[in-house]
């Protein structure tokens, strides 16, 4: 009877069906367990498990449960107080919240890996990895000590790293310091670089210490040039080298000395833009140590693909609840959105099975909406779990890769892309707005009146 109905959820929303045989995958209790046990720190276990937590957080993040509250609300195993809960939630180290998301994705790793099986990725022979620092919103001031602050309360920052051939967050660096500089937390991220990797970033990471410690390890990396961090001088004359879509492409040599007089030899990269950017800037500098077989034409469209990790960003605060304000406290904060990167990995996996099923080329108009996959399961989820209780995917949790991947390639066959696909709209037009006084701009109108005026005046 159960097969039945699993059938019957498979045929109507594919979408939810994929999306919780993710999240069996990586949400297993044992192994959140052992994930725990390793890197727990200061915590311990009693009446709650951590697997128990990361569960409640994961239907926030999802946007199953409104809140925290609703979803411990709505488990009937969680036999402690809320009090209680917050308080584990609060407590929760960002050692942890960066180890849950490390390990998860060597879960999904494999499973996107084979059904990615042929396709070419952003820079042949390199592992690319866009870093980018994000700061989470300011949170509500509950938290007592915040109560009388005027200025915003900032629950915590970090660095990401995104993979964008597997199209998932690889790792995370948590700071409860909102206002740690981007700079400052690298220094943590840099042993983490190995040989054939290529790292991307923007101007805040262009420093020699950064850059060298890149080069040392072996790994590739290609940054956007800061005006004042590094120090330049030139080694070759800047010569044409090719166009791009977007503009006429320069290259020359360069030397950039460290603080000690220790120096590396890069490639220095100009792009000058057809069209000026929203800063005014015609004028695209790069600074990269791959190799000379790379044109620097490639290189100028390369850099362009860091904007996929702010494209990550916002699906993420947008579509998931990355940045939940009812959170203050600097680890819950954190926590919530290490758990939101996981739900993140997951409808990407979902994507990914859904286009290698139907044929859809990635970046192409038939990209599906990660807005409508999490709508569908926010629509569905509930009562698929009442007519298919968690006794029933439990076998489903530790398949091999080849049978997980041909049981979610199956269950994809009863997708609709057509339905999930992204709406493009046109270019925007920017207006600039003349000022409004104040009395004008608070006082109220009538809609009906002014479309009926318009309408009048239309013949």
């Amino acid at each position: 009877m159960l097969d039945a109905i699993f059938e019957r959820f498979a045929k109507g929303s594919a979408i939810t069906v994929m999306a919780q045989l993710g999240l069996e995958r990586v949400l297993a209790p044992s192994w959140l367990d052992e994930v725990f046990d390793e890197y727990r720190g200061r915590q311990y276990e009693r009446e709650v498990l951590f697997s128990t937590v990361v569960d409640v957080v994961a239907l926030v993040a999802l946007g199953l449960q409104p809140s925290v509250h609703a979803a411990a609300r709505a488990r009937e195993d969680i036999r402690v107080s809320l009090g209680s809960l917050y308080d584990k939630i609060n407590h929760t180290e960002p050692a942890l919240g960066r180890a849950l998301v490390k390990q998860s994705v060597q879960r999904l790793t494999p499973v996107v890996e084979h059904l990615q099986e042929g396709q070419s990725s952003l820079c042949p022979g390199y592992r690319a990895r866009i870093v980018d620092g994000n700061c989470l919103a300011p949170s509500e001031k509950r938290l007592k000590p915040l109560r009388k602050v005027r200025s915003a309360a900032l629950p915590g920052r970090s660095l990401v790293v995104y993979d964008p051939d597997r199209r998932l967050v690889i790792d995370v660096l948590p700071s409860e310091d909102g206002h740690a500089g981007e700079r400052a937390l690298m220094a943590d991220l840099l042993p983490t670089a190995m040989p054939g990797d290529l790292w991307i970033g923007d101007r805040a990471f262009c420093t020699y210490a950064i850059m060298a410690s890149w080069q040392n390890r072996g790994a590739a990396f290609l940054v956007r040039q800061h005006a004042a961090n590094a120090k330049l001088s030139a080694f070759t004359p800047l010569r044409e080298a090719g166009n791009t879509d977007t503009g006429s492409v320069f290259e020359q040599f360069v030397d950039c000395f460290g603080p000690d007089g220790s120096s590396i030899r890069l490639r220095r990269i100009e792009l000058h833009l057809h069209k000026a950017t929203e800063d005014g800037e015609t004028i695209v500098a790069l600074l990269t140590n791959l190799p000379e077989s790379i044109t620097a034409a490639q290189i100028a469209n390369l850099y362009r693909e860091r904007w996929t990790i702010e494209s990550m960003f916002q699906k993420i605060e947008s579509i998931l609840k990355s940045e939940v304000k009812t959170l203050g406290h600097p680890r819950a904060a954190l926590f919530s959105f290490c758990v939101a990167l996981l739900a993140f990995n997951i409808l990407s996996m979902l994507q990914v099975a859904v286009e290698k099923r139907h044929q859809v080329a990635p970046h192409s108009p038939d990209e599906l909406s990660l807005y409508y996959v999490a709508n569908e399961i926010r629509l569905v989820h509930h009562g698929m779990m009442l007519a298919l209780p968690t006794e029933y995917w439990v076998p489903l949790r530790d398949l091999p890769v080849v049978e997980f991947c041909s049981l979610l390639l199956g269950v994809a066959a009863h997708a609709n892309p057509s339905a999930l696909r992204k709406c493009k709209r046109g270019p925007k037009t920017r207006t600039k707005k003349k000022p409004v006084p104040p009395s004008v701009a608070g006082a109220h109108v009538s809609t009906a009146r002014l479309l009926a005026k318009i309408s009048r005046r239309t013949p």
